[in-house]
């Protein structure tokens, strides 16, 4: 049957086209405001429900803890009016967040990829391109499926040896946290070209499951027309676009932390899995997770390493276990550079958030070492960590990333999932 498309519905798409620009945020500023007493949780909160152009970087969701809020230049009267009616206690972090943008897009003089800049989604995935010719005999390409707008999720699996158990790196779930996929690609070379011991050993002994990018219409959006997107791209009602891919999981779906306004940052979606992007990474964990010992997901910002699960601050599965190699993870991490970080279950050291890739992994498959990390900063940059602290925060996270491995080791963590991973191989070969 023909379709036939009604006349105002091509004018409609060619005018939203043709007055598509850039995002700009010159003079925004960006505070941080502490959350001392229930009022001051009420006002901030009334604030993100109204959407009126303020957007948050840190949600207000809980007592004794902050917020970071974006204010735009025409709300700056009305939002000193709040902190003085209300008493907020408001600390100005950034007076102009386009200053901050640009310095963080500067591209350097590097030929071919590096980890001095931030990449394109295209570069990214001819990069992947590059290292599947390089490493034919190592590297095998990997998709979970397409996006909304049919841009193919892809990644690697980097495999030396069969009968290894396997580790997911999943970053960029949420498009804004652009120092994710830089770290997922940094050590996804280090794994290929590092000559050092302890690095060789886990690249040869384990088969990875990279995908740098998990939200990549998010993450265009981010580099085409507004660089603080979060959400995927797929509309919800007839003014706003997009779900929070980490909200939208089956696994205690719309159970605290998630919201069901399609104008929020945090909007988890009409169902689980409405989002082509986590449908799609689900199917794709499904089919290996029998091999799986290990799921890494990686966020920005607030330098936390957590354990599942979001939804409650209950200790569950194997907690207590799991906390004792993150508190030596952390320790690892902050040797090189002195970098802290907090470590706990999600809902006692962020907050409350139901919906999640790591939950339902846990939940699922009961994967025995599942964490997500939220890389640098605490909140001076935020998001728009500068290009050049790219490479020490890939190198620290991979010093933990280290130590969680070989913990897995001493506790015998990976050796059910590595007899699986073999016997999937000899199958294979029957």
């Amino acid at each position: 049957m023909k379709l036939v498309i009604p006349l105002f519905a091509v004018l409609l798409v060619a005018t939203s086209v043709a007055l598509a620009e850039k995002a700009r945020f010159d003079n925004y500023r960006l505070y941080r405001i502490q959350i001392d007493s229930v009022q001051d949780l009420e006002v901030l909160q009334a604030i993100e429900q109204l959407r009126e152009g303020y957007t948050f970087w840190a949600e207000p969701v809980q007592l004794n803890s902050h917020a970071d809020l974006v204010v735009p230049p025409h709300k700056f009267a009305e939002f000193g009016e709040l902190v003085e009616r209300h008493g907020l206690r408001a600390e100005l972090t950034v007076t102009d967040l386009q200053k901050l943008f640009n310095d963080e897009q500067r591209k350097s003089k590097r030929e071919g990829f590096g980890w001095d800049a931030y990449h394109h989604l295209e570069e990214i995935y001819a990069w992947l391109d590059e290292l599947l010719g390089q490493y034919p005999d190592v590297l095998t390409p990997i998709t979970a499926g397409n996006s909304y707008e049919g841009r193919p999720i892809r990644g690697v699996k980097v495999s030396y040896k069969a009968g290894n158990a396997g580790v997911i790196m999943e970053g960029t779930i949420h498009s804004r946290e652009w120092i994710s996929c830089a770290t997922v690609t940094w050590i996804l070379n280090q794994l290929l070209t590092s000559t050092d011991m302890q690095i060789r050993n886990i690249a040869e002994n384990y088969d990875w499951h990279f995908f740098p990018v998990a939200n990549p219409d998010g993450y265009v959006y981010t580099h085409t027309t507004n660089r603080a997107w979060r959400k995927t791209r797929k509309p919800h009602n007839i003014l706003c676009v997009g779900a929070d891919p980490n909200r939208n999981w089956d696994y205690k779906f719309m159970q605290g932390g998630a919201s069901s306004n399609p104008c929020t940052d945090t909007f988890a979606g009409p169902e689980p899995f409405s989002e082509d992007e986590t449908r799609g990474l689900s199917q794709y964990i499904t089919s290996v997770a029998s091999t799986v010992s290990t799921y890494l997901d990686f966020h920005a910002y607030s330098q936390l390493l957590m354990l599942p699960y979001g939804h409650t601050p209950e200790h569950l599965d194997n907690y207590d276990e799991m906390l004792e190699v993150a508190k030596k993870a952390a320790d690892k991490l902050k040797e090189r550079y002195g970098t802290e970080y907090k470590v706990g279950n999600i809902a006692e050291i962020i907050y409350i958030a139901s919906g999640s890739s790591l939950d339902w992994v846990k939940g699922n498959y009961q994967t025995p070492i599942a964490f997500a990390y939220e890389l640098r900063d605490t909140g001076r940059y935020g998001f728009v960590l500068p290009p050049e602290q790219i490479v020490p925060t890939a190198e620290e996270t991979l010093d933990s990333v280290i130590v969680i491995l070989e913990e897995g080791e001493r506790l015998g963590l990976h050796q059910p999932f590595a007899e699986a991973a073999a016997k999937q191989v000899a199958n294979r070969l029957e």
